[in-house]
């Protein structure tokens, strides 16, 4: 079973410095047929003016993943982690029992894009913890996250998997899972085929009931978030 969730049919909102796009209901956008896909609770899809960001604000827990696609974000947070995320590097910060941060975009003249997507956790109150790394970008199916750090992938803290999807144009890669876990896809650029369904740059697709899936590029080369879940 495949559902599309088009990227028209998100919500949105705009801040004058911020554009956002919200798969999942969040802040003023609210719809109670999309309040998330199994753990994933957030993707927000987000366009960050040049100098301005996100001012110190806590969370508690919640897995808080980061991924880069055009420009830069200075992080700093009060476990003393203060650094810069370049684009194709991804962040995960484990909010746990609580952790503040800000988030922004340091350069003067160029926009930032980036995704930010939440995803419950598994256990509550642990002790706040961040990560970032430059992952491979391999043809096929890039371990991001998972719930054990295999293969040097981020440990978060619920029984889920995160790959970044890199194809070339006509290629393909196949995800094998078990049928009673579901994958959201969430689209960032080129176009991709899931059976008979097509997905354009912002679209996302929730896939359920399916042991193997079969992900085909279009004529462009194609990036792609791949999400597999409980």
């Amino acid at each position: 079973m495949i559902e599309i969730r088009r990227s028209n049919e998100r919500g949105s909102a705009d801040h004058g410095w911020l554009q956002s796009h919200y798969t999942f209901s969040f802040a003023n956008y609210y719809d109670p047929a999309h309040m998330g896909v199994s753990a994933l609770r957030v993707i927000n899809d987000d366009v960050v003016a040049p100098g301005r960001g996100f001012g110190a604000h806590s969370h508690q827990d919640m897995e808080i993943i980061s991924f880069v696609k055009k420009g830069q974000i200075q992080h700093k947070d009060s476990e003393g982690n203060v650094s810069v995320l370049p684009a194709g590097e991804f962040q995960l910060m484990s909010a746990g029992s609580g952790i503040t941060h800000s988030e922004y975009n340091p350069s003067l003249d160029e926009t930032l894009e980036f995704l930010q997507i939440w995803i419950m956790p598994d256990k509550v109150g642990i002790e706040p913890g961040y990560q970032q790394k430059q992952f491979n970008r391999n043809p096929g199916l890039n371990l991001i996250v998972s719930p054990d750090a295999r293969d040097q992938s981020f440990l978060i803290h619920q029984n889920s998997y995160l790959y970044h999807l890199v194809l070339n144009n006509n290629d393909a890669s196949t995800l094998k899972t078990n049928n009673d876990r579901v994958v959201y896809v969430h689209l960032i650029k080129g176009e991709l085929r899931i059976k008979d369904s097509k997905l354009m740059p912002g679209d996302g697709a929730t896939i359920s009931h399916l042991n193997e899936i079969e992900l085909l590029s279009g004529a462009e080369n194609t990036e792609a978030l791949v999400f597999d879940l409980p």
